[in-house]
């Protein structure tokens, strides 16, 4: 006999509010990959300097989501386990990223001191808060759940680029910090006086603050009945039972989002400079090419979550991963098909942002149902270990990802990326072709 068909709407009030976390952090990290380099680059000449700490984030998160998300599985307090790890380490995000533009302001020392304190901290923080959603959500909904997080995800970098953004050049008073617009002098030869703008840092700050109260006071950790610290395994024993088992799902899983992020990664953040000198689009609108792709990720996560809920992840995820390497096959194909059918200007490039909107719109039916398979394969006791793996294996993409498209990029000309994603997102579909476990169990269909 079949529940109601009221489900998810029970659990959409508590997604929200953990999503609200993901919300602040989505804030923030636009604005920190679009204005740290230029705060390095007042003080040092050379790109690959800046390039490399702009890499510390992904080397803590290799590092830091797997280790801390672990710890907060053994971690036992009247607060919860995850709740003591997201009280600390978010506030203290909150401030140094607040800290930044002053850092900034001060010295190259005081600012790289101020970047490896924010992204300790903000790392740290986030496997925690990835985990804290499965902790409270049947299995069953967390590709829904996981659908309005990715949603809420999607809007706060479309605000954090589209709104606060352009609160940079605002100049206004902020109590404590001063001046919210003030002239900098660069040290770097040759290069221009400028200035450097404290306002989206600071509001940004004080909505994560906020967001750790709405957390702390609403969001309460449930005891389950396997939450005993005797029945947790040491955290590497964790890892070799996870990596050994005999069902190899959750490895082949993890393999296949090795491969998918690579393609990912291998194609987005070059696609700016494809729009540059293939399209011929100004700078700030070539920006919006890669804009297409967030688009379609806020507006396709949640319904991605509800298709996957009636036709299987498994199955979603793979028809996803075939549309996403036909539409890179299509974007390999586009220049010089649109170019020998005389398409030029909006044409052409409407064109491309079509096929690139297609592209976030299956991409985020995969990130949004990856996550909750492994979570299915978990227990309460280890829902860290395996929030902590999907990162580590994430974030390893996102470091050989550019240096491998680079190359192909040097030998094969600047198109080669699409080709060279197709082909990684079709290794995915063959490697997810052989997971047998991931689904939800639906006692109600029974």
């Amino acid at each position: 006999m079949k529940k109601p068909k009221e489900g998810m709407k029970a659990y959409y009030g508590i997604t929200f509010l953990i999503g609200i976390g993901f919300f602040t952090m989505g804030l923030m990290d636009p604005l920190y990959d679009t204005y740290v380099p230029m705060f390095l680059s007042n003080y040092l000449e050379s790109d690959s300097l800046v390039g490399s700490i702009m890499g510390i984030d992904n080397i803590f998160a290799i590092c830091l989501i797997p280790i801390v998300a672990a710890l907060s599985d053994r971690t036992r307090t009247s607060i919860g386990r995850r709740m003591p790890y997201i009280i600390v380490t978010l506030p203290l995000t909150a401030i140094f990223f607040s800290l930044l533009p002053g850092a900034a302001l001060k010295s190259l020392l005081f600012l790289i001191i101020c970047i490896f304190f924010l992204n300790v901290f903000k790392q740290a923080a986030r496997g925690p808060i990835v985990a804290l959603m499965p902790d409270i959500i049947p299995g069953e909904y967390r590709s829904e759940a996981n659908g309005v997080i990715n949603t809420m995800g999607g809007i706060a970098a479309i605000v954090g680029t589209v709104a606060l953004a352009r609160l940079y050049d605002v100049k206004v008073k902020i109590p404590i910090f001063g001046d919210s617009l003030i002239p900098f002098e660069s040290s770097s030869a040759g290069a221009e006086s400028t200035y450097i703008g404290k306002l989206p840092f600071v509001i940004s700050g004080l909505l994560v603050i906020l967001a750790v109260i709405l957390l702390f006071a609403f969001v309460k950790e449930k005891k389950n009945a396997e939450d005993s610290e005797d029945k947790t395994p040491p955290v590497f024993k964790s890892l070799k039972l996870i990596l050994t088992a005999e069902n190899k799902s959750a490895v082949l899983i993890l393999i296949s989002l090795l491969f998918w992020f690579i393609g990912y990664q291998g194609v987005l953040p070059w696609v700016g400079i494809y729009s540059k000198e293939f399209l011929e689009l100004s700078p700030g609108t070539a920006a919006l090419s890669s804009g297409m792709v967030g688009i379609a990720y806020a507006l396709f996560a949640i319904p991605s979550g509800i298709i996957a809920h009636k036709i299987g992840r498994k199955r979603a995820i793979r028809i996803s991963l075939t549309a996403v390497a036909v539409i890179l096959v299509l974007c390999f194909i586009h220049d010089p098909v649109t170019s020998a059918m005389g398409i030029s200007g909006s044409a052409q490039y409407m064109s491309f942002w079509a096929l690139l909107f297609l592209f976030g719109m299956f991409w985020v039916s995969i990130v949004t149902n990856s996550f909750p398979m492994l979570w299915q394969m978990a227990t309460f006791t280890d829902m860290g270990i395996y929030t902590g793996l999907y990162y580590f294996f994430s974030q390893a993409a996102g470091i050989v990802a550019p240096v491998l498209t680079g190359g192909l990029r040097d030998l094969f000309g600047d198109r080669i990326i699409f080709l060279s994603g197709a082909v990684f997102m079709l290794l995915a579909f063959f490697t997810m072709g052989k997971v047998t476990k991931g689904e939800p169990t639906r006692a109600e269909d029974k």
